[in-house]
């Protein structure tokens, strides 16, 4: 089964409130399951961003569901839908790279950003959910915070992400998922050249 056919089993298995296959059908459309997950730190291949997309589901479940306390629907919404921001972000094209071995300039294909909606990462990705379903408060803040100190709006001392880490324990589950989705289980997958 590939990264594609798992994430849709995952979700129509798990989410299945008021305007959910309404959003798959609308990933559908997108380029969400051939795009990359980044242009050169993870995943930066085709179909990179289903592909991680999936793992960090794997790293929540494994590692941090507590049957007592955890809501099966809640982790694959924030696993699967933390980065739909990047649905419709990346923009192929191709390079000329210098071949080491030969000494020959080839054309390689690369991605670039192309933003035609700069509302923020994890803002964003809420945004486009709430278009179709409505978020559980947790799910919410864990999707808009999964970057952590990463986040842009974190640089310069916000203290929001210590106050919804300390109230919404889904938002840390989904960030350390994240996190070690990214650093350690994709290390390597990216396939295609970086700017």
């Amino acid at each position: 089964m590939g990264f594609r056919e798992e994430f849709e089993e995952i979700y129509q298995n798990h989410i299945t409130r008021a305007g959910s296959k309404e959003l798959l059908a609308w990933l559908q459309t997108t380029d969400f399951f051939v795009a990359p997950a980044s242009t050169k730190f993870h995943c930066a291949c085709l179909g990179g961003l289903v592909q991680h997309s999936v793992s960090v589901y794997h790293v929540m479940r494994e590692k941090h569901f507590d049957p007592k306390e955890d809501n099966e629907e809640s982790f694959a919404v924030c696993a699967l839908l933390h980065d739909i921001c990047k649905a419709q972000f990346y923009k192929k094209g191709t390079r000329n790279f210098k071949n080491e071995e030969t000494g020959q300039w080839e054309k390689r294909p690369y991605y670039s950003i192309q933003d035609s909606y700069p509302y923020g990462h994890g803002e964003k990705s809420v945004f486009l959910i709430e278009r179709f379903m409505r978020l559980r408060a947790s799910e919410a803040i864990a999707i808009r915070w999964h970057m952590g100190g990463f986040d842009d709006a974190v640089k310069g001392g916000n203290f929001s992400i210590s106050q919804a880490f300390e109230k919404y324990p889904l938002a840390v589950k989904l960030h350390l998922s994240d996190l070690e989705s990214t650093y350690l289980r994709e290390k390597g997958t990216s396939s295609v050249p970086h700017k």
